[in-house]
């Protein structure tokens, strides 16, 4: 891990994550849509000891600017070892059961376009046989919810995608991390019920950081007491699991 890609650099969890990647002194290449708040994060993780900073802007959601990034990233950054996919966004609940264009853009964020990315990168890692793709996704994709099942589904099938990916890649060497967060304090989660009580993004950041150093484990709970909640959680009988306020 010395070369690491961002892509969603600007999320909450990411700007912990690497600002620990610089102090581990690995050259970065920050991937997300401003411009503004990529040239001063670059500066920040330059003081925090990261020997190179390389900043790309892009919307991540639109596919169709993909290809740009990789081309960017052929030319400026062609050895990069590891890439952490950190973007999303979580919607309203009861405004996506309502408007299809909320629901449409939430599944496109989420998962359509982070699959179409994840698909490019994959094949650039699996022609060299060596690296690490690792993506955000959640907790919340473990189980539907009345409360939050149009982000649940997207961050599920995101997970299913990784799973697969990881079968594809194994043989050749590659690594793929799915990992998963309970609620995290970051601007996404702001105004939710108990947020105060959520994860401290520089704890879940150092057990993604660790994931990436270590190359494992395949699915990385985080903080870990989540892994055993959501044994318990998936266990409930559909049957009951439907009646709770949940």
């Amino acid at each position: 891990m010395k070369k690491v890609i961002v892509l969603g650099a600007t999320s909450g969890i990411a700007l912990e994550v690497q600002r620990q990647l610089a102090q581990r002194a690995c050259e970065l290449l920050l991937v997300t849509r401003s411009s503004e708040r990529l040239a001063a994060l670059r500066s920040d993780l330059i003081a925090r000891g990261a020997p190179l900073v390389l900043t790309y802007s892009a919307e991540l959601s639109f596919v169709a600017q993909h290809e740009a990034v990789m081309e960017f990233v052929r030319q400026k950054f062609p050895d990069f070892d590891t890439v952490l996919l950190a973007y999303g966004s979580m919607h309203n609940q009861k405004e996506s059961e309502i408007s299809i264009p909320m629901l449409s853009e939430e599944l496109q964020v989420d998962f359509v376009s982070a699959a179409a990315i994840l698909t490019l990168f994959a094949a650039e890692l699996e022609r060299r046989c060596t690296g690490c793709i690792a993506a955000i996704t959640s907790v919340a994709g473990d189980r539907g919810r009345r409360s939050n099942y149009v982000y649940g589904s997207a961050k599920g099938g995101l997970s299913l995608f990784l799973q697969g990916l990881r079968s594809r890649l194994y043989p050749v060497g590659v690594s793929v991390i799915t990992i998963k967060p309970g609620p995290v304090q970051t601007p996404m989660t702001d105004g939710l019920p108990h947020a105060a009580h959520f994860a401290d993004p520089r704890q879940v950041a150092r057990d993604i950081v660790r994931g990436l150093a270590q190359r494992s484990p395949d699915i990385l709970y985080t903080p870990r007491i989540w892994r055993y909640i959501m044994i318990a959680i998936k266990w409930v009988p559909e049957a009951i699991f439907k009646r709770l306020p949940l």
